[in-house]
């Protein structure tokens, strides 16, 4: 009983941590340049991956594909979706940027049977089907010219972000089958944050921070070691021990705590577009995964 407890705990507390992260990052670029949130996210993540990596002797793949799946990984997850996702957090609230990530394993599977060359099933096609008209529901609420908290193109930025934060998925997977989830995980940190480098002088400007207050420093932080490092930590303890097919449910539940705490702690309004988007994509996403 003690260790389901713990497993338990630690799943779900990974779910919430990664739930938090919209209303984090809205709190972010709120003071901050989005691009430079996205950077500062992955860069101070990787200030405390590159030690672990150290001290744990952690070695990427050694084989010429499984290096090119992890640098590709790196792309995806620490590249362009923080700077995609802070970009769109920026233009749309941290409702519907919760919502959105809800896709994500839709997205997910389908860039999976791509590189495999598979074709899905029907169950999966149809929960998919569901799952991204409840995202078409979200986005076309913003083209109401009445609405002045988000915007069309935000969603849209969002929803990229999760192309890219599927496609890491996908090949970070497959870099882990040679060195491990916990290495890849970390190695793309640092290779991510090696990428971001030419870029760092232009968008960490002293006028890009002038207006960040402890606020917003303190969102920064906590994406870059809750988000990025404790979260995963806990999330593939939780997997190792608790099962990849029970305990992955609870991501189910990610989606719902962002957007409630969108409206609990940011007082976003909750319109029947959002609950009906709400109920699409859990409900496509269940039925895609089999387990509706």
């Amino acid at each position: 009983m003690g260790r389901q407890m713990a497993v338990f705990a630690a799943a779900y507390g990974a779910v919430v941590l990664w739930g938090a992260t919209p209303i984090v990052t809205k709190l972010a670029v709120a003071e901050i340049e989005p691009l430079a949130v996205g950077l500062l996210r992955t860069l101070l993540a990787a200030v405390v991956a590159l030690p672990l990596i150290v001290l744990g002797r952690l070695k990427p793949p050694a084989s010429r594909e499984g290096r090119a799946y992890l640098a590709v990984s790196a792309l995806g997850g620490f590249v362009i979706f923080p700077l995609l996702f802070s970009l769109g957090l920026k233009l749309t609230t941290a409702g519907h940027g919760a919502l959105l990530l809800g896709v994500l394993p839709v997205l997910t599977g389908l860039i999976a049977a791509l590189l495999e060359r598979r074709a899905p099933g029907g169950r999966w096609w149809l929960g998919g089907a569901v799952a991204l008209a409840g995202t078409a529901v979200l986005v076309g609420e913003r083209f109401d010219p009445s609405l002045s908290d988000g915007s069309s193109l935000g969603d849209l930025l969002v929803l990229g972000s999760a192309v890219a934060a599927a496609a890491g998925y996908v090949t970070g997977a497959r870099a882990a089958r040679e060195a491990g989830t916990w290495p890849v995980t970390l190695w793309g940190l640092v290779l991510g944050s090696i990428a971001l480098l030419p870029v760092l002088p232009f968008v960490l400007s002293p006028d890009n921070l002038a207006g960040a207050g402890a606020t917003a420093w303190t969102a920064v932080l906590y994406l870059a070691l809750a988000s990025s490092i404790v979260a995963y930590a806990a999330w593939y303890w939780a997997l190792g021990r608790g099962g990849i097919g029970r305990t992955g449910l609870a991501q189910f539940a990610q989606p719902l705590v962002g957007l409630v705490l969108a409206v609990a702690l940011l007082g976003e309004a909750l319109t029947w577009a959002m609950v009906v988007a709400a109920a699409a994509i859990l409900a496509g996403v269940a039925l895609a995964r089999g387990r509706a």
